[in-house]
């Protein structure tokens, strides 16, 4: 454990001790949430981010330990341990290593080196890399038996010993790696006759690029298509310099210094054991990590997108009107009210075939007049704009002494999957599965966090290549950014949802429908001492819970804040100092102005605990989510084809990919803001400047109807300094393409991301 702790502490920038006291707590059923929120005088302050990837890089390094005691036993049962090989085994600190210099010592099936040792033939082979001098063809000859009947059967069978002495040396193994790693190239070509089935891959029918440098998207769009079958992939060094200095290396592993016969023979059994054994693993192994790093990569991308979407301003308890829009089938009409309880539905025919105008402008009319409403939601699919000019042309109808309701295009991805789920039927029973969907698009409006966690997050697409990667490590990763921000802003435990109080630190999916079954029967919770009365809620989780769940204008006023039950003498203690009633101090700035935190410190509680006690005193249950704004769409812009370059349009970011951000205008169709237009510097990663759920202002670059494809700068020279970048990035001005490298491997960025574009703007269209 010291060892796992100090590696652990390198990497997350902490002390051992540290780690060790967070690794303790974890163990102990602890969450993320909650070590980072209320134990940070034991962990030192380590925060959610330090703590998740110590979390993910213990189960790494336990797992490396097991498979490290595993190997130690197996080579020790075969009596083959030594000093030197159970240190290099302690020393290995990643998994390839590890299996590396087990390749030895590792039971396999019956191989061609097995049979020729079995036929005599070692000697020879050890004959050979001893007289270098010696013919191989007269050493061999010598070795001609009934089951070695000719001189070429001999040394086929002493090169079959050497190649597997060679595959199996782990700093050989390590030294091409290394060189593979800086020098391979990843190679795409398409299958003859799979042209035109795989036109939307057409950018991986010629294409070659370091495998270092291949950026996630390109590598997961030519994944996907070698998985179709259009393309084939290959990693491999340069076919000629490049595959030479790979002989080269495994040659040097044999010591062939000179011209001397056994030199020369050695080096061609060096390149046959390069070429027929260990290009093949090392494209094997290669061709795994960067699936495994791409993967990753884009699981990344989704987390933040996701965690960037969770925290999206919400509108408020207000009442609401979601209009669900569609043409042949109406649009679907659901008020809910502020608490978000469903009030009244209906369902509007303004569009053909029906063509209700006036029926469906009536109706919205009675609606908000009815229901008092604030703010309407449209979604943003098929008929958005279309239901949008219905509503704006509607409210301006309304007297002038009537202050007009906001309305607001909302993301419906999701929204379909959530209507026909076990969850929304349970919900709502009586409901028509299409009138559904319109209660979570106002919904999402009010709240988008307590809404969104209803649905699969897969289904809300703001992934890439989400379905390409390991489902099962996207939904850890995707739990946890749900499970980090549900518990950073906080529940209201008389309002929230099974699914949302599911998510709360020390919960899960039963004790959220415990707490929702006992507030049903027994009526709102008056403090949160009552959770301890819910079946099945012991202490144990209590302590989890209690801090991330609130309660407003309960018999406890601290309970509305994020000061955990366990601390409130403190907290009292504070306000006694003060000389005032708590409810006169909390939400009071400067209200303890001239307290010294360091006077309230104990034995129990720190310094840390102390100042979070103050900032919520000032501050109780402050919601962490910036204020609530949107984005206004140009009147007269509603289909792609009234875009024209140059064009200042206002649009809200919908998902953040490695090569750029996607955007809504209005259009019904996500234009592309690509990572070298997102600002006038340079920009690495999207996420640098820009968020899912972002309003932002664009300029329309190009528009290409056909493809569907619209390109958008946010740059403030309209894009013309991008171009210029680009241009100069051209592949005859690039320092490798004079080389003499593919031009295909010289494309620039702008050729090279069409097809994971197309391939992301299809899956975004597809999870509306």
């Amino acid at each position: 454990m010291d060892r796992i702790a100090r590696t652990i502490a390198t990497e997350i920038n902490a002390r051992p001790e540290q780690v060790g006291a967070a690794v303790k707590l974890l163990d102990e059923g602890a969450t993320v949430p909650f070590v980072a929120r209320y134990r940070k005088e034991v962990t030192g302050g380590l925060d959610d981010t330090q703590l998740r990837t110590l979390s993910d890089r213990l189960t790494y390094l336990r797992e490396l330990d097991a498979r490290r005691e595993t190997i130690l036993s197996s080579i020790k049962d075969q009596g083959k341990l030594t000093d030197d090989l159970a240190k290099s085994i302690a020393q290995a600190d990643t998994k390839a290593q590890l299996e590396d210099i087990y390749l030895p010592y590792k039971p396999k099936r019956r191989t061609k080196a097995m049979i020729a040792r079995e036929n005599g033939l070692e000697p020879l082979a050890d004959a050979i890399l001893a007289n270098r001098s010696a013919d191989p063809e007269e050493l061999a000859q010598t070795y001609v038996a009934e089951a070695v009947p000719t001189t070429k059967d001999a040394l086929n069978g002493a090169r079959d010993i050497i190649t597997e002495r060679l595959t199996e040396n782990a700093s050989l193994l390590g030294e091409l790696r290394s060189f593979m790693q800086r020098e391979a190239l990843l190679t795409s070509k398409v299958i003859d006759g799979k042209e035109q089935e795989g036109a939307k891959f057409s950018d991986y029918f010629e294409h070659s690029e370091l495998w270092a440098k291949t950026p996630s998207h390109r590598a997961l769009a030519m994944l996907r298509a070698s998985k179709e079958g259009i393309v084939t992939l290959d990693i491999a060094p340069e076919p000629d310099a490049g595959a030479a200095r790979a002989e080269a290396i495994v040659a040097a592993h044999l010591q062939t210094r000179s011209d001397a016969p056994g030199d020369a023979w050695l080096r061609k059994a060096a390149g046959w054991t390069w070429r027929v054994k260990l290009s093949l693993s090392m494209m094997v192994e290669l061709m795994a990590d960067l699936r495994s790093r791409s993967q990753e990569e884009a699981i990344q991308v989704f987390s933040r997108n996701l965690k960037d979407l969770l925290f999206d301003a919400p509108a408020g308890a207000r009442p609401t009107l979601g209009l669900d829009p569609g043409i042949r089938t109406g649009v679907k009409a659901a008020v809910v009210d502020a608490t978000g309880k469903v009030v009244a539905t209906d369902t509007l025919y303004p569009f053909q075939p029906k063509k209700d105008l006036h029926g469906a402008q009536a109706a919205i009319l009675n609606l908000i007049s009815a229901h008092k409403i604030e703010l309407i939601a449209i979604g943003n699919g098929t008929a958005s704009r279309e239901t949008e000019k219905v509503v704006s042309d509607t409210l301006k109808l309304l007297p002038k002494t009537v202050t007009a309701p906001t309305k607001v295009v909302v993301s419906e991805a999701g929204a379909s999957v959530y209507s026909a789920s076990e969850l929304a039927a349970r919900e709502f029973p009586d409901l028509d599965v299409s009138l559904r969907g319109a209660v979570s698009i106002a919904r999402r409006l009010q709240d988008p966090l307590a809404e969104l966690v209803k649905i699969e997050p897969k289904s809300i697409g703001v992934g890439q290549y989400q379905h390409d990667v390991d489902q099962h490590r996207l939904s850890q990763s995707l739990a946890s950014v749900i499970e980090d921000v549900v518990n950073a802003v906080g529940v209201d435990l008389n309002t929230a949802s099974a699914p949302l109080l599911s998510h709360v630190s020390g919960l899960g999916p039963g004790l959220a429908e415990a707490i929702v079954t006992h507030r049903d029967l027994n009526g709102a919770f008056g403090s949160r001492k009552e959770l301890l009365k819910v079946a099945r809620l012991g202490p144990r989780a209590y302590e989890q819970c209690a801090g991330f769940l609130r309660i407003r204008d309960g018999s406890e006023p601290l309970d509305a804040s994020s000061v955990h039950p366990e601390a409130y003498d403190v907290a009292q203690r504070i306000v006694s100092a003060c000389g005032r009633d708590i409810r006169q101090i909390m939400g009071h700035d400067g209200a303890l102005k001239g307290l010294q935190a360091e006077r309230f410190v104990d034995e129990n509680f720190g310094l840390p605990t102390v100042l979070d006690i103050f900032s919520e005193l000032e501050k109780p249950g402050r919601d962490p989510r910036p204020s609530f704004v949107t984005a206004s769409f140009t009147d007269g812009v509603e289909e792609i084809t009234d875009l024209k370059p140059g064009m200042v349009l206002e649009g809200t970011i919908t998902n953040v990919a490695a090569f750029g951000a996607f955007v809504d205008i209005g259009v019904h169709q996500d234009g592309l803001v690509h990572v070298s237009q997102l600002a006038d510097r340079f920009i690495k990663d999207p996420h640098e400047v820009v968020k899912a759920g972002q309003v932002v202002k664009v300029t329309v670059v190009e528009v290409d109807v056909q493809r569907k494809r619209i390109g958008l700068t946010m740059r403030k020279d309209g894009g013309a300094s991008g171009r210029r970048d680009r241009e100069s990035n051209a592949p005859e001005k690039r320092p490798y393409a004079a080389k003499g490298k593919s031009p295909q491997y010289a494309k620039s960025d702008k050729n090279a991301h069409h097809s994971a574009l197309g391939d992301a703007l299809k899956s975004a269209m597809k999870n509306r």
